[in-house]
């Protein structure tokens, strides 16, 4: 089935692991949740730990396993960027065991003392798991090179 994600998920989202067993979507809005709030055990816990579970971001490159991804959104959540970020406009594609998301993250990071605008292309690929309904991959882009540049910046230092 392929349809509009129903709603999006961004700071308002809540923490929603125990839910994780029955719902795609939990996991999708924990994600959402950990990155808004720096919460790092909650992004740990939200992603499968497999050694393939594979991030392909703006700022690490491509990154598999739990420790590798967990590390760099630690980088991430160290650099003090206090990010904002929204996925919305998104499409779901699920089957039985599987749900892919993709759309669009928008939002700011704070550097240099002022709010700086971010815009990212994303896909996201949930499986359900013993654990429940886990991220196996994560694939993100900006389009604008300066816009890249200046968020790849920030995070590194």
């Amino acid at each position: 089935m392929i349809e509009l994600l129903s709603r999006d998920f961004g700071p308002s989202s809540r923490n929603r692991l125990a839910d994780t067993a029955e719902s795609a979507e939990a996991a999708l809005e924990t994600f959402y949740y950990a990155l808004n709030h720096a919460d790092l055990d909650a992004l740990a816990a939200v992603w499968v730990d497999d050694p393939l579970a594979q991030l392909d971001n703006p700022v690490g490159g491509i990154l598999r396993g739990r420790p590798a991804i967990v590390e760099l959104y630690r980088r991430v959540f160290d650099s003090g960027l206090d990010l904002e970020i929204t996925f919305t406009d998104a499409v779901r594609v699920e089957t039985p065991g599987s749900l892919v998301v993709t759309g669009r993250e928008v939002g700011s990071y704070q550097a240099d003392g002022q709010r700086v605008p971010l815009h990212i292309r994303t896909t996201r690929v949930l499986a359900s798991t013993a654990d429940g309904w886990r991220l196996v991959h994560h694939h993100g882009s900006i389009d604008d090179a300066a816009a890249l540049a200046a968020y790849q910046r920030a995070v590194r230092g």
